[in-house]
C-alpha cells in the first residue's frame, strides 16, 4: 500500500504538530519552575531589603550617638589644651629658673627611695 502525497503531507505536520507541542510542553513547564524560583527569590530579597531597613536605622542612630562623642571629644581636647597652656605658661616656664637644682635633689631623693625599697624587699 502507498502513501499518497496528501497522506505523506499529513504524517510530516502531524508530526511537526506534535513537536511543537512537546516543546510548548517543555517550555511551559520550565517557565513555572521558574516563576516558583522567581517568587521565591523575590520573597528573600524582601526579607534582606527590610534587615537592610533596620541595619540602617541602626546606623543612624550610632552615627548620631559617634557625632554627640566627637563633641564631648572635642570639649575635653579644647579644655585639656588650655589646661597645658595655662600649666606651661604660667607654672614650667617660671619655674624653669630652678630646674638644675630642683633635678638633682629629685634624683637622689628617688635612688634613695629605691634603694631602700630594695633593701625591705630583700629583708622581706
Amino acid at each position: 500500500m502507498a502513501l499518497t502525497l496528501n497522506q505523506l503531507l499529513f504524517i510530516i505536520l502531524t508530526f511537526a504538530a506534535v513537536v511543537a507541542v512537546v516543546f510548548l510542553v517543555m517550555l511551559l513547564a520550565q517557565l513555572r519552575r521558574a516563576a516558583a524560583e522567581a517568587e521565591k527569590t523575590l520573597a528573600e530579597t524582601r526579607k534582606l531589603v527590610e534587615n537592610l531597613n533596620e541595619l540602617d536605622k541602626v546606623v543612624k542612630e550610632k552615627m548620631d550617638d559617634m557625632g554627640q562623642i566627637m563633641d564631648a571629644s572635642k570639649k575635653t581636647l579644647l579644655n585639656l589644651s588650655e589646661a597645658s597652656l595655662f600649666l606651661t605658661t604660667r607654672i614650667l616656664s617660671p619655674a624653669s629658673r630652678y630646674w638644675p637644682l630642683i633635678y638633682p635633689l629629685f634624683m637622689f631623693f628617688l635612688k634613695r627611695f629605691r634603694f631602700r625599697k630594695r633593701k625591705e624587699k630583700k629583708n622581706g
